[in-house]
């Protein structure tokens, strides 16, 4: 097996992150670090989402998603029908979360060195609204990398902050420990009786036996990790809501695209592209033969240094 991650040396400090710290991660696939996000900022974040669902002042780009269960409820609005913003980018409130400094830093030595330029390729703010009872507000157990066009995975990291306290009864994350040094599984989307949410891929052959640990976390704690590590989110449980701001970065030095066609990312690259002509035709676009990695480059926001690679 080659070597994890061979341009980050594990044994030293980091930055901002201790020796222990570091090699944590390298271990576990995931690293959880307490009151990173300040809890003035988060509640920026809340108003911004608050103003999303009421429609005001909406990216063109930004895809806003409601849960399947109540997507076509007339009687379900606000906090309680959006369950994600996604591709906020080009929204100046909500991408300060990407370039909050504390954040880039530790992604810096999880992922590079300090003169290297992050990106921000991903973005979202999820809510899991109190679940209807078709237990459509978990996620299956997946691999972030199953969405990306781009490589190497080590140099992909997400930073995952809770927006309020999250615990096992409202949905907190669930991991696999030490997956990240696996591949990556082929996933589909889950035959569950109530069933699933668009883009909601999970792995084909979980097996339920695997150690799981449960990630409970107060606001602005902020959990990094890998994008092959196996994880996913339980029901909603509670009459209160989970929120949580995200964004996956890759080091724009070491990172570069490769083609997915064909692969086992394939049913998702043919799911974005579709989603993504349907979008350009519904602002009067015409809607050219893209590439999966074209959408990525619109996606990508460099958050520091100058853009390049990706």
């Amino acid at each position: 097996m080659p070597a994890f991650a061979p341009e980050i040396d594990w044994t030293v400090p980091g930055r901002v992150l201790t020796a222990e710290q570091k090699a944590n991660y390298e271990r576990e696939g995931f690293l959880v670090i307490r009151n990173v996000v300040p809890r003035y900022e988060l509640e920026r974040f809340k108003n911004r989402f608050q103003d999303i669902c009421n429609k005001v002042d909406v990216p063109v780009n930004m895809v806003v998603m409601r849960d399947i269960s109540i997507a076509k409820s007339e009687f379900v609005a606000g906090e309680k029908a959006i369950t994600k913003v996604q591709d906020f980018q080009e929204d100046p409130v909500l991408f300060d979360f990407c370039k909050h400094p504390t954040i880039v830093d530790v992604v810096k030595d999880l992922i590079g060195k300090p003169s290297d330029t992050m990106m921000a390729m991903h973005t979202m703010l999820i809510n899991k609204p109190p679940d209807t009872g078709a237990l459509t507000s978990r996620h299956p157990m997946h691999q972030d990398l199953h969405y990306f066009p781009f490589r190497p995975a080590d140099y992909i990291c997400c930073a995952w902050t809770a927006m309020e306290r999250v615990n096992r009864a409202n949905g907190c994350l669930v991991v696999v420990p030490g997956t990240h040094k696996g591949d990556l599984k082929v996933h589909e989307y889950p035959k569950w009786e109530g069933g699933v949410n668009k883009a909601y891929f999970g792995i084909q052959d979980y097996d339920p036996n695997m150690p799981r640990l449960h990630v409970e976390m107060e606001a602005g704690d902020t959990v990094f990790f890998h994008p092959l590590l196996i994880h996913g989110s339980g029901a909603n449980k509670t009459d209160g809501f989970r929120k949580a701001i995200s964004c996956h970065y890759a080091n724009d030095k070491l990172c570069h695209y490769i083609d997915v066609k064909g692969t086992t990312q394939e049913n998702i690259r043919v799911e974005a592209l579709d989603m993504a002509k349907k979008k350009m035709s519904k602002y009067g676009f015409s809607a050219p033969e893209l590439e999966y990695a074209e959408i990525w480059k619109l996606r990508g926001r460099a958050v520091n240094g100058t853009r390049a690679n990706l």
